[in-house]
């Protein structure tokens, strides 16, 4: 018999990891058309709130404008960021289609901003997301976006904001 690795317990039964992997999503409507009004953006909002939980998360919190989306969730270790957001875009998108006549164009961009939230953040955050309306009667989301990467200190080209 082997002897176990150094700083590895031995396991007698499941296994288990335990994370708290929460973060602000952040990602807009191809070439920030205008197809998210109130009512439409919640129902978009509920439907990918689904799709966090049939992936093994739960979101908290998701709002935004017309021309984009927040989303605070925390994520599943089993998922990757990037396959997350490719999921919840690609099943969006096809719901959107099938739901809303009027929406046949529709499309997210394919770029999007994710952040980390510590859980004594995680209050102010979903605060910030739940307020976005009155948010962006002062700043644009051009302008946010930039503020938020800025403040988490991630390099951008502003051709691509």
């Amino acid at each position: 018999m082997e002897p176990a690795r150094k700083g590895r317990q031995e396991s007698h039964g499941a296994a288990m990891s335990f994370t708290n992997l929460a973060y602000h999503i952040v990602f807009s409507t191809k070439d920030r058309r205008p197809f998210l009004p109130r009512e439409r953006r919640e129902r978009v909002a509920g439907y990918i709130g689904g799709i966090v939980r049939e992936l093994g998360g739960q979101m908290l919190a998701a709002d935004g404008g017309e021309d984009h989306l927040h989303v605070v969730a925390i994520a599943s270790p089993k998922v990757a960021i990037s396959d997350l957001l490719r999921d919840m875009k690609a099943d969006s998108s096809r719901w959107i289609h099938q739901t809303f006549e009027d929406m046949g164009t529709f499309a997210w961009q394919d770029e999007y901003a994710a952040f980390t939230v510590s859980k004594s953040a995680l209050p102010k955050v979903i605060a910030y997301v739940r307020s976005q309306e009155e948010h962006h009667r002062k700043m644009s989301f051009r302008d946010e976006l930039i503020a938020l990467l800025k403040r988490h200190e991630i390099a951008y080209d502003e051709r691509y904001i």
